[in-house]
């Protein structure tokens, strides 16, 4: 991605040459490092730069053609307050007009896109962001500082209900809402953010999907029916269920003009969840390219010409039990469920093996502050033994999954071994619009996690008391507390100590039966550029084109 505009912070965090020797010497990953410098401020071009790398943009690519349509097939799904977003597709669909302030690339690092810059305390208490001059919304006004706090204190509004973006910012939210002091708008293109504790992972939110920017005057939930965003694009329909299509502006002059906004017009059609139609509509040249494949229609795929792009990520399920629901409140029946299950037959049964063994603490090996720990005991026998000690021997629970087939698929590997242990167990499957009614609130369910490039991200967001995505209703006083003290903690190594006793607290707990990490798959034509994959799901139409 290219930006016309791109800043240069002259600024070096000083963890950053650390970090750079760290990686040289083995002891990072590169995503690792890029993750770890650019969170605190670095410019991807200057962290490569201290790798003695060229940055990806710096590198000769071939020059996009302009004009044409793309077909995608995707799940449309009726749009909301995006503070409420709780899917990719809700944001995917829109990309096209709503941006953000920053962006996480495939290669982990993080890119300014409405900031130019931005520049992190040593301490991760204080965050200068730096806005980028000459951006105008859709409807002529200009994009300032004072836009970009307006966003801030909306994305803290506890009061809202689901708005899992105040999960986020939880360092600036006080007593439900902003904190006094939180924001200060330095200048029309200059923010200070005065957080009341450290949070390494600050910038990092600002790139997860319900971050888009919104216009001042935004109410309500439909970010369609009132378009205004600073992007090249602009809707012409949208049907949940059915489809979307949106076009190039021509009324709008893009602050990035010549650096996307490639195709004419990009069509996303809802095909429902069976893959067979996703290959008929593909045979049929009905589309370009997939969302997402899984399992044996990656190959089918692959064999009539779609080749397949694929992205290593922390993206899991998570077969979780609700501690507030009878009787997976009782901590005994959680972790007896849990010996019964083998997650590496799992993976093999119900993902093809196209992924990792998981750990049941929602800690990935890729993030940079993972722990290792002992591997799991799985002992069928003992676990009956013990359902039945606790009073459950005739009980018949019961997994509820989406309809989905490889999250179906899944759940039945699971249930099937809790039934090899002899416990009583049935499943349910349902259609994803009942499913998602109520996903936080099932007894014992499944559910779908996208990738988070931090640990800390996604504790926070869905294990932390009271949040609005902790469907497992865990709450637990030493966890909160230790990892308030890692959300502080730069230096990933140092994060990593506090790291191994959340995830000793999670799997001492029995919060989920976490199978795998998936290896994620998109199918794309061969005419069609720039639409790889990407580790969080993103959909980025604005940098896609056709030869």
């Amino acid at each position: 991605m290219n930006f016309s505009k791109e800043a240069v912070s002259d600024r070096i965090h000083p963890a950053a040459t650390m970090y750079a020797r760290e990686c040289q010497d083995g002891k990072l990953s590169r995503r690792e490092f890029l993750t770890r410098t650019t969170a605190l401020g670095v410019a991807s071009v200057t962290a490569y730069g201290l790798l003695g790398l060229a940055a990806p943009e710096a590198v000769a690519q071939e020059t996009p053609v302009m004009g044409g349509t793309l077909r995608m097939q995707m799940i449309i799904k009726a749009q909301r307050d995006p503070r409420t977003w709780d899917w990719s597709e809700h944001a995917n669909a829109v990309r096209g007009w709503l941006e953000y302030l920053v962006e996480y690339q495939r290669d982990g690092s993080l890119k300014p896109v409405l900031m130019e810059s931005w520049e992190a305390s040593d301490d991760a208490t204080t965050y200068t962001l730096n806005i980028r001059q000459g951006v105008k919304w859709n409807n002529g006004d200009d994009f300032t500082a004072a836009d970009v706090a307006h966003n801030i204190a909306a994305w803290c509004d506890t009061s809202v209900e689901g708005n899992s973006m105040a999960t986020r910012m939880g360092a600036l939210v006080e007593d439900g809402q902003l904190r006094e002091g939180g924001v200060e708008v330095v200048d029309d293109y200059t923010l200070r953010l005065n957080l009341a504790t450290a949070d390494i992972a600050l910038i990092v939110s600002m790139a997860d999907y319900p971050a888009v920017m919104m216009h001042p005057s935004f109410e309500g939930d439909d970010v369609v029916a009132n378009p205004i965003g600073t992007g090249p694009y602009r809707p012409v329909s949208y049907e949940p269920g059915i489809g979307c299509v949106v076009e190039r502006n021509t009324d709008h002059t893009w602050w990035n003009e010549g650096n996307g906004a490639y195709l004419d017009r990009i069509e996303f059609v809802d095909l429902g969840t069976d893959p067979a139609a996703w290959v008929a509509a593909a045979e049929a040249g009905e589309i370009d390219l997939n969302y997402q494949a899984q399992g044996d229609i990656i190959d089918i795929f692959d064999a009539i010409g779609y080749p397949r792009s694929e992205a290593v990520t922390a993206s899991t399920i998570t077969v979780r039990f609700n501690q507030d629901s009878e009787p997976y409140d009782n901590l005994a029946v959680r972790r007896a469920l849990q010996k019964a299950v083998n997650n590496a037959v799992v993976l093999e049964l119900g993902y093809s093996d196209l992924g990792t063994v998981a750990e049941n603490h929602h800690v990935c090996p890729i993030h940079p502050e993972y722990a290792e720990l002992p591997p799991l005991v799985v002992d069928p026998a003992a676990a009956a033994a013990e359902i039945a000690e606790a009073g459950f021997a005739d009980y018949e629970f019961e997994l509820i999954s989406v309809d989905e087939p490889w999250q179906a698929e899944t759940c039945d590997a699971v249930a099937a071994q809790i039934r090899d242990a002899g416990i009583n167990i049935k499943r349910t499957i349902l259609p994803g619009a009942t499913f998602w009614n109520d996903w936080t609130k099932y007894p014992f369910s499944a559910t779908e996690w996208n990738m988070r490039p931090l640990g800390v991200q996604i504790l926070n967001l869905a294990y932390k008391t009271g949040v609005p995505w902790n469907e497992a209703a865990f709450a637990n006083e030493e966890f909160d507390t230790l990892l308030d003290q890692a959300n502080g903690i730069a230096d990933a190594d140092a994060r990593r100590e506090v790291m191994h006793r959340l995830e000793e607290i999670m799997q001492e707990e029995g919060v989920l039966i976490q199978p795998y990490w998936r290896s994620i798959f998109r199918n794309v034509a061969e005419n069609v550029h720039g639409a790889e994959m990407h580790p969080t799901f993103v959909v980025d139409y604005v940098h896609y084109w056709k030869s």
